[in-house]
């Protein structure tokens, strides 16, 4: 009971401890585990922490359980990296990606291969699997790297797309090898062994991929026609996941990784149900799984594993960080958009993560129990690079950052809080003049008619801590509360201002400020005294067009501002400057001042020349009398 009750505390404390001093969790992780396993048998003559039962009865898993227990939580943990890839988010990067992922795995495996095999000594069997296993980068130690670093969108969009990508990629290749080694020990050779060993492999890829979209066609239809309860869906897709998880390996043997990450890759681009409470649901879960894993696993290394690491294994470590991993990143992006300088940083950000110390673990403990040369070191190796390249990742990412100069001096995209008519507008003409929106709203109607319209827009909560957190939002600069909720508006300013509208956070005003004529109104507030939302909508859904009126002076522009504030069709939203950046027009307008020569941008009923000309006579009228 101590040990199971001490693997989940020391789990969130290994989690508490990366968000305070904003490292991988992996990494506080680790060498928690390391510390209750191999350091304190080293010290105190045993573990603190046995994950596999040893002769003595101590111990928490049978080696065979555990074996499943590390399985299927990398599978549910896949599955979950699944669901947060969208296809269409990487149609600018989706080139170098593609040939990152292809061209730059196939770079690290050969040179890993060789590697571990003249720098270690491995036989090629196990050099081969060292290698498959190394491919892997992973999202779950790239995701707290990106979320503390405000990179350009080149090199954030790249590394993100690259771990969720790669996982699997890493995953195949090593259960290739895994089983061209096992067909090997079975005593097969020639053309039997490859003509088993290519069988096996086409069974993992026709079941993997069959029973991964029959899986996610299966979820969506059941929550499609309401044949699961709203309580129970987080916990039967999980149950889904694990008998699709458990019947793919059942009929092809490893197949249930690729089964899973195709599962939720498919579930991810289809329009399935509540997808936001599954991925919400799916993140907690990862990060329990993901805490317990890396202890135990961390915990079952031996103090004679550690003693297998040598100057050969801290060579192989340093030509895997400094030479494949280079390599591998300016072969492959030869000719893309990335730069040269963005090529250096993500050279030197490759840390490796949950499934290649998962897989090693499981692999390794199986290829030693059949007796195969070398399997013995495959473990402690992973864990050598995994441990190596997040430590090297954790204390280097931001230097090289801030030298190659990658870090984005100054965030100039829009967040806009709210999906509504006239919210998609505004975000539609900012997007088609060269600004980075992305809306965000509850509604999945109102997100859906934003995707209609080529926008950038997602189903959240705002209330949700994590929200600043998001890969979209990481160049947010300005916010704009343009939602039907007065206390969702007021709570985006106060509480969201300094992660996503640095340089300006604004919202609508309440129905009982635009009443208030004795008060100023607030120095956040929008476009106009006459303008709450109710007004903003009507006119958003009467004349559903944003216009622009130049004008040549000063006095000219306080015409138009009073064209706008006495109708109700018309409202001021934006002042275009002589550079093409846009200012908010505040209702507020004491410290407002704006130059000759530029424009207003509104919404609504077009303000014609007659009547400019006409509001020129009044005030030429009442000047003369004067």
């Amino acid at each position: 009971m101590l040990e199971l009750g001490g693997i989940v505390i020391l789990g969130i404390l290994g989690q508490w401890i990366a968000w305070k001093t904003r490292v991988p969790a992996i990494l506080p992780l680790i060498l928690i585990g390391l510390g209750v396993g191999p350091i304190s048998e080293y010290f105190m003559g045993h573990k603190f922490i046995t994950p596999i039962l040893d002769e003595a009865g101590r111990g928490l898993f049978p080696a065979a359980s555990f074996f499943y227990f590390v399985s299927m939580s990398i599978g549910v943990i896949l599955f979950e990296g699944g669901l947060t890839l969208k296809l269409e988010e990487v149609q600018k990067s989706g080139t170098t990606i593609l040939r990152l992922i292809t061209v730059g795995s196939l770079i690290t495996f050969l040179g890993g291969t060789l590697a571990a095999y003249f720098a270690v000594g491995l036989t090629w069997n196990m050099a081969f699997l060292f290698a498959a296993l190394i491919i892997v980068t992973g999202p779950t130690v790239i995701a707290p790297i990106l979320r503390n670093l405000p990179l350009n969108k080149n090199a954030s969009t790249v590394l993100k797309w690259e771990g969720i990508l790669i996982d699997p990629i890493g995953a195949l290749v090593a259960v290739l090898v895994f089983e061209f080694i096992l067909v090997g020990a079975s005593g097969h050779a020639g053309e039997a062994f490859t003509s088993v060993a290519f069988g096996e492999f086409s069974k993992i890829l026709v079941v993997g991929t069959g029973l991964g979209f029959g899986g996610a066609y299966l979820l969506k239809y059941l929550l499609t026609h309401h044949l699961v309860p709203h309580y129970l869906i987080n916990v039967f897709t999980l149950a889904l996941v694990l008998l699709v998880f458990v019947v793919s390996d059942l009929l092809a043997h490893e197949s249930g990784l690729l089964t899973v990450v195709v599962m939720g890759m498919a579930v991810g681009n289809m329009n399935v149900p509540y997808l936001k409470d599954i991925l919400n649901f799916k993140e907690s879960i990862t990060v329990l799984l993901i805490s317990v894993l890396f202890i135990t696993l961390s915990a079952n290394i031996s103090v004679a594993d550690l003693e297998l690491l040598n100057t050969n294994t801290l060579i192989l470590f340093l030509i895997v960080l400094l030479l494949l991993r280079p390599l591998s990143v300016f072969v492959s992006t030869y000719g893309g958009i990335l730069s040269f300088k963005e090529k250096i940083f993500i050279s030197m950000v490759g840390p490796r993560g949950i499934v290649a110390a998962g897989i090693a673990s499981v692999f390794g403990l199986k290829l030693v129990e059949k007796g195969i040369e070398g399997a013995n070191m495959l473990t402690p190796l992973v864990f050598l690079i995994v441990l190596g390249t997040v430590l090297f990742t954790a204390l280097t990412a931001r230097f090289f950052a801030k030298r190659l100069n990658i870090i984005m001096d100054d965030s100039t995209g829009v967040t806009i809080i709210g999906a509504n008519a006239g919210a998609r507008l505004i975000a539609k003409f900012l997007q088609d003049n060269g600004r980075h929106v992305v809306l965000i709203d509850n509604s999945e109607v109102k997100v859906n008619r934003a995707h209609e319209l080529g926008l950038e827009a997602f189903k959240d909560n705002i209330f949700d801590e994590n929200l600043p957190n998001q890969f979209d939002l990481l160049d947010m600069g300005y916010l704009l509360a343009l939602s039907e909720n007065e206390r969702v508006n007021q709570y985006a300013c106060e509480n969201l201002q300094s992660t996503l509208g640095e340089h300006g956070s604004y919202r609508l005003l309440t129905p009982s400020e635009v009443k208030d004529r004795n008060q100023s109104p607030p120095k956040n507030a929008l476009f106009d005294t006459t303008v709450d939302f109710l007004n903003f909508i009507e006119a958003a859904r009467d004349f559903p067009e944003i216009l622009e009126a130049f004008y040549e002076k000063e006095e000219d522009f306080d015409i138009l501002l009073k064209k706008c504030h006495d109708s109700r069709e018309r409202i001021p939203l934006f002042v275009r400057r002589k550079d093409e950046q846009f200012e908010v027009v505040p209702a507020n307008r004491e410290n407002f001042r704006v130059e000759d020569g530029v424009a207003l941008v509104y919404m609504g009923r077009e303000i014609t020349e007659e009547e400019i000309e006409a509001e020129r006579k009044v005030r030429e009228e009442k000047m003369v009398e004067g």
